[in-house]
C-alpha cells in the first residue's frame, strides 16, 4: 500500500479541488475517490483514508459559514447529534446490504432535484417564510438522521441532497442550505472517521496532506459561496449532479 511523494502531490490538488466544490455544493468525492482509486489502493483503504481527510474540509467549511453568521445555532443542536447516528446506523447497514442496490434509486433522486433545481417556479427558497421552530426542527432532525444514514451506508450526493432538503422543506436560500447542509456532513464524515480507523482502514500519511489541501479548498469555497450568493451556488449544485449522474448512470449500466 505504498503511495509514492509526486502521487501524494497529485491527490493534494485533487484535496483542494475537491473542498471548493465541496463547500459549495457537495460532491467532492468526484473528485477524490477516482484519485485514490488511481494508487491502487484497496478499495475499503480508499474509502478510509477519503473520510480522514474530507472530515478537515467540512470542519473548515463549517467554520467559514458560521463567521458568515450563516449556521442557526438551535437547529445545528439537533442536525448535527442526528447526522452523527444516522451515519453510524448506515455504517451498520453496510453489514445486512450491498450499497449498489441504491444505485438505480440514488439515479432517478438526482434527476428530479436536476429538474427540481432547474425548472423550479414560484418564490424561491429564502423569499418564502420558514416553518414554525417546532416543526423546523422535527423537519432538520428527520433531514440529518435519513440522509446521514445514506451518507453511512452510501454516500454519492450527500451534500447535494442536503442541500436540496433543506432548502426545498426548510424554504432556506441556497447558501444558507449550504451551511445548513455542512453540519450534518461534519457530524457524518466524524462519525466515518471514528468507525474508520478504529479498523485501521485509514493511511494517515497520505490522509494528513490532503487533510491540509481539502481544509484549504474548503475555506476558498465557502467564503466563494458567501460572496457568490445562490446564482452560484445554485450552478455549481446543477454541475455536481449531472457529474453524480453521468457516474452512477455508467456505474448501473457497467455493473
Amino acid at each position: 500500500m505504498d503511495v509514492t511523494p509526486l502521487e501524494i502531490v497529485l491527490l493534494c490538488v485533487a484535496a483542494l479541488t475537491a473542498g471548493v466544490v465541496d463547500a459549495i455544493a457537495g460532491g467532492g468525492g468526484l473528485v477524490t475517490l477516482p484519485a485514490l482509486l488511481a494508487t491502487g489502493l484497496p478499495p475499503h483503504v480508499v474509502l478510509g483514508t477519503n473520510k480522514g481527510q474530507s472530515v478537515f474540509g467540512a470542519f473548515a467549511a463549517l467554520v467559514r459559514f458560521s463567521r458568515a453568521g450563516l449556521v442557526k445555532g438551535k437547529l445545528a443542536v439537533i442536525t448535527f447529534p442526528m447526522g452523527l447516528v444516522g451515519s453510524l446506523l448506515g455504517a451498520a447497514l453496510v453489514l445486512l446490504l450491498r450499497p449498489e442496490v441504491l444505485k438505480p434509486v440514488v439515479l432517478v433522486l438526482l434527476v428530479a432535484v436536476a429538474a427540481f433545481l432547474a425548472f423550479r417556479r414560484g418564490p424561491p427558497p429564502g423569499e418564502r417564510p420558514e416553518p414554525p421552530a417546532r416543526r423546523m426542527m422535527t423537519l432538520g432532525a428527520v433531514i440529518a438522521l435519513i440522509i446521514g444514514t445514506y451518507d453511512g451506508f452510501f454516500g454519492p450526493g450527500t451534500g447535494t441532497f442536503l442541500i436540496i432538503c433543506f432548502s426545498g422543506l426548510l424554504g432556506h436560500n441556497l447558501t444558507k442550505a449550504s451551511a445548513d447542509a455542512k453540519v450534518v456532513n461534519f457530524a457524518t464524515n466524524l462519525a466515518a472517521v471514528g468507525l474508520f480507523a478504529y479498523r485501521g482502514l485509514v493511511l494517515w500519511h497520505v490522509a494528513l496532506p490532503m487533510a491540509a489541501a481539502q481544509f484549504t479548498g474548503a475555506w476558498i469555497g465557502a467564503h466563494m459561496a458567501v460572496r457568490g450568493g445562490d446564482k452560484l451556488v445554485r450552478k455549481v449544485v446543477l454541475l455536481v449532479v449531472v457529474a453524480l449522474v453521468i457516474k452512477l448512470g455508467r456505474d448501473v449500466l457497467v455493473g
